[in-house]
């Protein structure tokens, strides 16, 4: 049995500029975990949203006033690192959504992607589909439990 939406639990996937990692993101937790969670794709742009929505996202919004109401209504947040720091990809990423981020009570998965002046020291360089599926198996799927497990 499925839980109800309203008791499932809300995972934002933040992205910008075409949406692709979002895209990403979305498409392999809506394979693992199928209705048993609530994906909320939240865009810097339309197009973003947009891309992550085409990718099986249950809602999806764009823009800073979005982005900051949402962050403090979902458990998890998941996206590339970019999305805490101020005025990141190409400035779509506004201080206020960096901060709005930073500062909600939801876990943060976040990425170590990013086109920014930013190095993550101690980190191995990994491809995004080797990313998303830790992320997913060895992150998520222990939060949100085996309901939707892969067959």
């Amino acid at each position: 049995m499925s839980k109800d939406r309203s008791q499932a639990m809300k995972i934002a996937v933040i992205d910008g500029q075409g949406g692709g990692i979002g895209s990403v993101l979305v498409k392999r937790m809506r394979e693992a975990f199928q209705e048993s969670v609530e994906i909320i794709a939240l865009g810097t742009n339309a197009i973003a949203a947009a891309q992550m929505m085409k990718a099986g996202a249950n809602r999806g919004a764009s823009g800073e006033n979005a982005i900051i109401v949402m962050a403090r209504k979902v458990d998890l947040i998941v996206g590339p690192i970019s999305i805490v720091l101020a005025d990141a990809m190409m400035g779509e990423l506004t201080p206020g959504m960096a901060a709005a981020v930073a500062s909600s009570p939801a876990r943060k998965f976040l990425l170590p992607l990013t086109q920014e002046a930013v190095e993550v020291v101690g980190v191995t360089p990994e491809p995004l589909p080797h990313l998303v599926e830790h992320l997913v198996e060895k992150r998520l799927r222990p939060l949100v439990g085996e309901t939707g497990k892969d067959g």
